[in-house]
């Protein structure tokens, strides 16, 4: 008797290993996105780091370029988008305050000088002379919120300035035309936008806390921990070949984004790239959640450390 019981139990934990080790999803949906200058994105795309690392389990790996914050949210709220290899910390939060469970896999990028406010040609000197005028930019990210806080650090207001809603391509079509007076752009619309003769008004250094990370749908999350776990891997992966291979992965960027090698590296080295958070990560998260409360961007609060996984802390 004992020895059936024995072999029944055995029998069964090799079922549950089994079921364990088969928990791999048929397939990934990620969003690419490759601004403003993410390299460790472009990379795993470009050498095809996703595809090998699954290619054992058979899982299908398709990119899906979407590359606002707040579309990549509402993607993940119809079960669409299954990981973000980049959002922005402003979108998560305000996803998640409208009840969106997004959560934070690692960590991509500090780049604070890679987002900005631009004026046109011959357009406003300051943030102040913006007063009464139109800014096109994209709602609801890290660049909305650089706007907001520069404004308010004027003494002004979001109601002092005419927000046209709009992708960063568009928003710099519109200002390089003159037909708006200002947009948030960033990374090589930056450097786009210098050359066509706009002046930086202000960077997001000191206005807001930016921090690009990589995120996953919690229901993604629950049911395919260790898919991941292996997502997590790879995104590393890349961070350290990237750092061993400088001059090559700027390549990649240069390549992707249209521009120089030159160009691509300064953006690079504007990145600050990363991957684990720190608990500085964690305090800045909930200072920018208490900044999107109280100007009216985010529903409700949530509990910050919840939407951080352990991934995300080793």
């Amino acid at each position: 008797m004992k020895l059936k019981q024995t072999l029944a139990a055995l029998a069964a934990c090799l079922v549950a290993a089994g079921g364990a080790l088969a928990r791999m999803p048929a397939e990934i949906n990620l969003a690419y996105v490759k601004a403003p200058f993410n390299l460790q994105c472009m990379v795993i795309k470009e050498r095809k780091l996703m595809e090998k690392a699954f290619e054992k389990d058979g899982v299908k790996i398709r990119w899906r370029t979407i590359t606002s914050g707040a579309q990549q949210a509402q993607a993940m709220a119809g079960d669409v988008l299954d990981v973000s290899e980049v959002m922005n910390t402003a979108s998560i939060l305000m996803g998640n305050g409208a009840g969106i469970p997004i959560r934070i896999a690692t960590g991509a990028a500090h780049p604070a000088d890679t987002f900005a406010i631009v004026a046109a040609k011959d357009g406003p000197k300051s943030i102040r002379e913006l007063k009464g005028k139109k800014v096109a930019g994209p709602r609801g990210t890290v660049l909305h919120q650089t706007l907001v806080a520069a404004l308010l650090r004027e003494g002004m207001t979001p109601e002092d300035v005419e927000f046209v809603p709009m992708g960063i391509p568009a928003a710099l079509a519109a200002v390089t035309s003159g037909n708006v007076s200002a947009a948030m752009v960033a990374a090589s619309a930056v450097i786009k936008a210098e050359a066509a003769g706009c002046q930086v008004l202000t960077t997001a250094r000191g206005l807001v806390n930016v921090n690009l990370v990589t995120t996953v749908r919690e229901g993604f999350y629950k049911e395919h921990p260790e898919a991941v776990e292996r997502i997590v891997a790879v995104q590393r992966e890349a961070l350290r070949w990237i750092r061993s291979h400088w001059n090559e992965a700027v390549w990649i960027g240069a390549k992707e984004h249209g521009i120089s090698f030159g160009e691509a590296g300064r953006l690079a080295s504007w990145s600050n790239y990363y991957d684990t958070l720190t608990e500085e990560d964690i305090k800045g998260l909930e200072a920018d959640q208490e900044f999107l409360v109280k100007n009216g961007m985010m529903i409700k609060p949530v509990n910050v450390r919840e939407i951080v996984l352990p991934t995300a802390l080793r």
